[in-house]
């Protein structure tokens, strides 16, 4: 008889239905892990409104205020497959109380910045303490947890950083209008401090020990490599649209793809010597590996691109506050927040299929709005829809993800997820972001340049659904048992 490699892994980690810890401390270690990528998805928004204060009270330069948004993402999305190696390598829990570690001190150090420049330092250094902590998250719920409990423990993920989005968007405005004993923007970075302390000590009592981890070694030269590589992709992503698409920003991004090829090239060449790769690249020529994680970049982008084009079409189109433009879009992360659990506790099939009707589910949502139904009470409707779809593709993409591939890849399943959801969002918001604005610019008028945006956008969600069906169908047979 023959078994494929997946359908081993899957005998072996998820034959039974209950977590690895027990009872009610696994509610902990769940917990505990959960609230880094809380605070971590939190600070990746909360500091957008607070902008226009940090410029008046620091006198910080336009750069330096780009910086300060854009070198926290940087840093994040460079170090998330670091970081989940590193957690191999030197100990899960002790890589996640580092990461947190560093978070806490350079929140803190955020909170205190005398001027611009100390604050994008101190902005970078929180991205990196983010990396390492949020990438140790999904590699734990899936080593930690088994069966119906992981499931369980994957809705809880899906829900929280739905509704860290939430709350990092109301959070900075609630913060900065409150204006704390004259302290204006620096209370959202200090409010940091007791929960990170708090989580720290959640961290040392309850998550599992590490491991015997025999010596392992990291791959400098493979984080050299990916680290350029991404810092390539991501920088001109982040910094093109503002900067006019320059010279420089096509330039990075062409680079960037010979970089990842040389990256690859020398990952596989270590792992054929028997080495210790950065990441096991073989993972990505599993077509339902990779079509996943194609069909998730493109979902992911699609929200954060609707979410940056309607900010720019409610307000610069409009002329609606920003008060409106912000509360607006919660009915899309608040949807997406309530369809991890659900789906947490459905069954296989159901699981199977959320990702691909999701995504069309989506597309119903871009098309809608793209067809004109625009007003205030249209929009939450269909906000509200793609939401749950975005929440279905989304959970169903990481059940997919963690089912089919054996838990020795937990730390690459992790690393891969994380950045694309980082690179996606990036990506959706440059490109689309960028038809948006030319389009308003061609037309003079910003309800044409929204409603294309949005046919596009459901093009993209559509053709997302088709690659994760494929994907789905690529799983299965993945895991078919021979005779």
């Amino acid at each position: 008889m023959k078994i494929t490699l997946e359908n081993r892994s899957k005998a072996t980690t998820t034959g039974s239905q209950g977590p690895r810890q027990p009872g009610r401390r696994a509610g902990w270690v769940l917990a505990s892990l959960l609230g880094g990528m809380f605070l971590g998805n939190v600070d990746i928004a909360v500091v957008n409104v607070a902008i226009p204060s940090i410029r008046d009270r620091l006198h910080a330069s336009s750069g330096e205020l780009e910086l300060i948004v854009s070198g926290y993402t940087l840093a994040y999305a460079m170090l998330l497959i670091t970081g989940a190696r590193l957690g191999e390598i030197r100990g899960r829990r002790r890589t996640y109380i580092a990461g947190l570690t560093v978070f806490t001190l350079s929140s803190l150090a955020c909170g205190l910045a005398p001027n611009g420049v100390t604050l994008v330092a101190a902005r970078v250094i929180q991205g990196g303490g983010a990396a390492l902590m949020v990438s140790q998250v999904l590699t734990g719920i899936q080593v930690n947890f088994e069966g119906a409990a992981r499931r369980r423990a994957l809705g809880a993920y899906t829900a929280v950083l739905g509704a860290s989005s939430v709350i990092g968007q109301a959070l900075g405005g609630v913060l900065v209008s409150a204006d704390i004993l004259g302290t204006g923007w620096r209370p959202i970075f200090l409010v940091n401090v007791p929960i990170g302390i708090a989580l720290l000590i959640a961290s040392y009592v309850f998550l599992p020990a590490d491991e015997d981890l025999g010596g392992k070694k990291l791959d400098l030269r493979g984080v050299g490599l990916l680290s350029t590589a991404l810092f390539l992709l991501v920088a001109p992503l982040v910094l093109g649209q503002d900067a006019g698409w320059p010279w420089w920003a096509w330039a990075s991004l062409a680079v960037s793809l010979p970089t990842f090829a040389l990256f690859a090239k020398v990952e596989r060449d270590i792992a054929r010597r028997g080495g210790e790769p950065l990441m096991n690249v073989a993972l990505l020529a599993r077509r339902h590996v990779a079509l996943a994680l194609v069909s998730q970049a493109a979902t992911r982008a699609g929200y954060f691109a609707l979410l940056f084009v309607l900010a720019l079409y409610l307000q610069q189109g409009l002329g609606k506050s920003a008060v409106y433009a912000g509360l607006l879009p919660i009915a899309w992360v608040a949807t997406f927040a309530l369809v991890g659990p659900i789906l947490g506790r459905a069954g296989a099939r159901t699981r199977r299929l959320a990702a691909p009707v999701g995504a069309l589910l989506m597309a119903v949502a871009f098309a809608g709005v793209a067809a004109g139904l625009q007003t205030a009470a249209w929009l939450v409707v269909l906000l509200g829809i793609g939401g749950i779809g975005y929440g279905a593709a989304f959970s169903g993409t990481l059940a997919h993800l963690t089912e089919s591939v054996e838990a020795e890849y937990a730390p690459d399943v992790s690393g891969l997820f994380n950045t694309t959801l980082q690179v996606g969002g990036t990506m959706g918001v440059a490109v689309f972001g960028t038809v948006y604005l030319a389009l308003a610019e061609g037309t003079g008028t910003a309800p044409e340049a929204f409603s294309t945006t949005n046919a596009l956008l459901a093009a993209v969600s559509v053709a997302a659904a088709a690659l994760m069906l494929i994907a789905g169908r690529a799983g299965e047979g993945a895991k078919t048992v021979t005779s």
